[in-house]
């Protein structure tokens, strides 16, 4: 199936709009939460329209260029299918092997502090705290983000998904702190 007119426009503001973004925000993630969102969509049973294909399709890849207070709505709002395969997918990648990658990767692009045992992660965070570079390191933001998405998935296609890439970062962090102990 050709790609609409749309599609191809979206993918060219994407990659215009992201350019010079560091590797945990780029095009390259938008265009995953694309090729992951379509594969949820089709899993949850949407793939019979097409239109619902195309408004996933162009919400997952327009997320992160400026229209996410817009798309997201109300925090407590019902959602449609359509919106919860996309949230899913952008959380997918935000966990597991690629979720990895780009935690490290935004941490470094912030300058931040690798791990520092002194420093424990923090709960209940407000937006304010949470953007607070100096309070945070790169491992800590697994306790206090990337470790919680599991449990807010919203479709079952995103909820099986998540459970394999949440282990393997749970088995990520037990190395790193062996190692980080120098006992491994």
């Amino acid at each position: 199936m050709a790609k609409s007119e749309r599609i191809k426009k979206a993918e060219k503001l994407v990659e215009s709009a992201m350019k010079g973004n560091d590797a945990s925000h780029d095009a390259a993630h938008a265009f995953r939460v694309r090729d992951l969102s379509l594969s949820l969509a089709r899993e949850e049973g949407l793939s019979s329209s097409p239109d619902s294909m195309e408004v996933v399709e162009l919400a997952a890849l327009l997320h992160d260029v400026g229209f996410k207070e817009e798309i997201r709505g109300p925090a407590n709002a019902n959602y449609s299918l359509e919106f919860g395969v996309v949230q899913d997918a952008d959380r997918l990648d935000a966990i597991g092997a690629i979720g990895i990658a780009r935690c490290f990767t935004f941490g470094g692009s912030r300058n931040r502090v690798l791990h520092d045992p002194v420093i424990k992660p923090r709960s209940e965070l407000s937006k304010e705290q949470y953007m607070k570079k100096e309070e945070q390191t790169t491992i800590n933001h697994f306790h206090e983000k990337l470790l919680k998405l599991k449990d807010i998935m919203k479709t079952k296609a995103g909820r099986n998904r998540a459970d394999k890439r949440h282990k393997f970062m749970e088995e990520f962090l037990e190395e790193f702190y062996q190692e980080w102990d120098g006992k491994a």
